[in-house]
C-alpha cells in the first residue's frame, strides 16, 4: 500500500510539473487517502502483535 501512495506521489509531482492541476489534485488525494490507510492498518497490526505476545522464538 505504500507503494501505491508513493507511485500516486510521484505522478502528482509529474502532473504538477506539467501543468495538470486537477490530475495533480486528484493523484495527491489518492495518494493521501492510501498513505493513512497504510498508517492505520501498521498501528492496528503492531498493536496486535503487542496484545498476542509479540514472537515467541
Amino acid at each position: 500500500m505504500l507503494k501505491w501512495a508513493l507511485i500516486f506521489l510521484i505522478v502528482a509531482i509529474i502532473a504538477a510539473i506539467f501543468g495538470f492541476g486537477g490530475a495533480a489534485g486528484t493523484a495527491a488525494t489518492i495518494a493521501q487517502y492510501l498513505f493513512y490507510g497504510f498508517v492505520i492498518l501498521l498501528v492496528v497490526s503492531l498493536i496486535a502483535s503487542v496484545v498476542r505476545g509479540g514472537s515467541r522464538r
